[in-house]
């Protein structure tokens, strides 16, 4: 069984540990859900990796005529609808294949907590999550990656010992303008990433490191102050070159 002090890795590390779209990627999400470190995010990774290995081995079974893969089928398709990931009914083994990452980060009670309200941003439900002031169905829980069974999404709630359940809490009070300011904040970084790729695209300066190739230009104090240094350095230059010998009298 092991030493319960040096339990097993409960997650996958990627194949390659230097690929830059991977990295990008998985910082953007990391960002987006609040993540404490990207282990977090390999751990929803593996939980689906396993999904999809179980659904392509019970679709090579069922092939066979198998009864039993039949059953487990069944049983894997009930497992991923309480979890909210795919419809009670109707549901197919191609859907499970199907399942993307942000399916199941969804599901965490730190993102819950954030789109009910609860909390002004991902980082602020994952502190109040850990010191105890949220509630599942009346019973307290203290781990932000907790995945919510169907359901219980709408049983989320402040701990009744918790001072947010006072509606006269400063945090409830300013709450909503704190949210308004943040949408605000988004919408002005989103507009500005559409500005740059327009002007990246019409061959402007394609990024804030364009240079002077991509159509970008120096400031004229810049330019002058180079220029400054060109003429000193001519200057220099000249003035240290030797004197040419004066012509032999014949």
């Amino acid at each position: 069984m092991g030493d319960p002090k040096f339990p097993r890795r409960s997650f996958d590390t990627p194949s390659h540990p230097w690929q830059g779209e991977r990295i990008k990627e998985e910082h953007g999400v990391v960002k987006e859900f609040g993540l404490k470190n990207k282990r977090e995010l390999w751990k929803a990774k593996t939980i689906l990796r396993d999904y999809r290995k179980q659904s392509r081995d019970l679709q090579a079974r069922i092939r066979t005529g198998e009864e039993q893969a039949k059953i487990e089928t069944q049983n894997l398709l009930k497992s991923c609808a309480a979890l909210g990931l795919l419809p009670m009914e109707g549901a197919t083994l191609d859907d499970v294949l199907g399942l993307k990452t942000e399916a199941l980060l969804n599901r965490r009670l730190q993102t819950m907590v954030f789109r009910k309200g609860l909390a002004t941003s991902p980082n602020q439900a994952r502190q109040m999550i850990f010191h105890g002031h949220v509630a599942v169905d009346g019973r307290k829980v203290t781990i932000p990656g907790y995945l919510l069974a169907r359901g219980e999404e709408e049983k989320i709630t402040y701990l009744g010992s918790s001072p947010f359940n006072n509606e006269l809490h400063p945090f409830r009070v300013d709450a909503p303008k704190v949210m308004e300011a943040r949408a605000r904040r988004l919408a002005r970084e989103a507009r500005r990433e559409r500005e740059d790729e327009q002007r990246g695209g019409r061959g402007g300066r394609g990024g804030r490191g364009g240079g002077r190739g991509g159509g970008a230009r120096f400031p004229r104090r810049a330019e002058r102050t180079m220029e400054k240094t060109k003429e000193s350095a001519d200057a220099g230059t000249s003035s240290e070159l030797p004197e040419a010998p004066a012509a032999k009298e014949e």
